[in-house]
């Protein structure tokens, strides 16, 4: 893992405990008030960091799991390198990353139970900005690859 990903997990997870524990405070003296509506608002404030822990736990869960995916590729030579032109801003340009998606997308229908394929789809959507779709070629990349 990178350090810059790292370090924004880390920040990320210190600002959820910090979150937590204020908000925790305030649904204790929820629950302590007595009335119903202080103890079913006490009740919601408590459970919103308890959501929030497991939803920050299944991204990160899922970052693992794809890294693995990555990892693999790389070992095998099969890790696509991201040599596609960009912008001034950084951003790749959009030209570039819809041609180098149609590429990936035949080469996935082409092979669709190949989670190799899906991989490098996912990582050509999320190259044209479509993370939603990149995020579910990944998902189909992990139930082939079997994670």
């Amino acid at each position: 893992m990178r350090a810059r990903t790292a370090l924004l997990i880390g920040f990320m997870l210190l600002a959820l405990v910090v979150y937590g524990v204020l908000i925790g405070f305030k649904g204790v003296l929820l629950l302590g008030s007595g009335s119903v509506v202080g103890v079913l608002l006490g009740l919601a404030v408590l459970v919103v960091p308890l959501l929030g822990v497991f939803v920050v736990f299944r991204e990160l869960q899922f970052g693992q799991r794809c890294a693995v995916l990555a990892e693999e590729l790389r070992a095998e030579g099969a890790l696509p390198v991201d040599d596609l032109p960009r912008r001034p801003s950084g951003r790749v340009d959009r030209a570039a990353a819809d041609a180098h998606f149609a590429r990936m997308r035949a080469r996935t229908e082409a092979a669709p139970d190949d989670w190799r394929s899906w991989f490098r789809l996912a990582l050509a959507y999320d190259a044209a900005g479509d993370r939603t779709r990149g995020r579910a070629a990944a998902r189909r990349a992990l139930e082939l690859h079997g994670h």
